[in-house]
């Protein structure tokens, strides 16, 4: 049995981030990828295989070669468990600001 990946264990690599803005972008083959880093080739191959196996990218051959793409549903569940922390953040940051303005209005 084929254990499957963490998502979170693959977007914590910044080439791995990296890619991911590149296919954010647009669809791109491995070749081009590899082009836009100074490491080698199956380097970038064996990064592009764990996003694979974490489903946060898909390959799609045409003609000869095979262009990858961002696959955007398994992106917006990450996006969706790090919105509770905005929320999170953003409540913080209002108490904050609330309590900055209460100590001005005080000081007047």
């Amino acid at each position: 049995m084929k254990l499957r990946r963490d998502p979170f264990q693959a977007i914590a690599d910044p080439t791995r981030r990296a890619i991911l803005v590149l296919l954010a972008a647009q669809t791109m083959t491995a070749g081009a990828i590899a082009e836009k880093f100074d490491v080698a080739r199956p380097t970038i191959s064996k990064h592009m295989q764990v996003l694979n196996e974490c489903e946060l990218i898909t390959a799609n051959q045409k003609g000869r070669e095979i262009y990858y793409e961002i696959k955007v549903d398994k992106m917006k569940e990450i996006e969706k468990w790090l919105a509770q922390f905005r929320a999170i953040w953003k409540n913080r940051y209002n108490q904050l600001d609330n309590l900055l303005s209460t100590l001005n209005d005080s000081e007047k």
